[in-house]
């Protein structure tokens, strides 16, 4: 049996590879729909920018007794909302896209809010609730692409396990915070 026999031959390979270089990375393969997908990673790449500064308020902004362990986990979690930022304004330019980084529209297009929160215990909250927008948003992205641009659903699984992972280490400074409190108020 010819292994080779459910792949396109190699010469056939590499003339299309010839033809239309111009379009990069975008091979007659790609099943999605090119316009649509920039569009949402573009929606994504809003998401993530008003993410990194609302994490960056919050972490210059943290203040009480659990501020500076807060704060560092809020400057963790914008150094990797960044990182994806960078992800998907790549991903844009391999699908021959603009990353749109508009402020004039960066909030109308992002799935996230930014909210700024009173204290710790509020801007936690509001950092919870914009990391599960994400979750959401995320994960409907990943079941639009499906099979038709696996690259970029990869894209979205991996950043989609991250923003879980930060919604599991927010809950748990809240459920810590909450503790602390509850501690403070027995008295010894």
């Amino acid at each position: 049996m010819n292994h080779r026999s459910f792949l396109t031959d190699i010469k056939t390979l590499r003339d299309r590879a010839r033809r239309r270089i111009q379009d990069g990375a975008v091979t007659p393969d790609y099943k999605g729909d090119r316009k649509a997908v920039i569009n949402v990673l573009n929606e994504a790449l809003a998401t993530e920018i008003v993410c990194v500064l609302r994490y960056k308020r919050h972490q210059f902004m943290a203040k009480g007794i659990h501020a500076q362990s807060v704060a560092l986990e809020f400057a963790e979690h914008a150094a990797q909302e960044q990182a994806h930022a960078d992800l998907i304004a790549q991903r844009i330019v391999q699908l021959g896209g603009e990353p749109d980084y508009s402020p004039a529209s960066l909030v109308l297009r992002s799935h996230s809010e930014y909210v700024e929160g009173e204290d710790l215990v509020e801007m936690l909250e509001e950092d919870l609730v914009a990391e599960r927008v994400a979750i959401e948003s995320y994960a409907e992205i990943v079941r639009f692409i499906g099979d038709s641009d696996p690259t970029t659903r990869r894209l979205f699984e991996t950043i989609l396990s991250q923003e879980e992972e930060h919604a599991e280490d927010i809950a748990s400074l809240l459920q810590g915070l909450a503790r602390a409190r509850e501690t403070a108020k027995t008295p010894a």
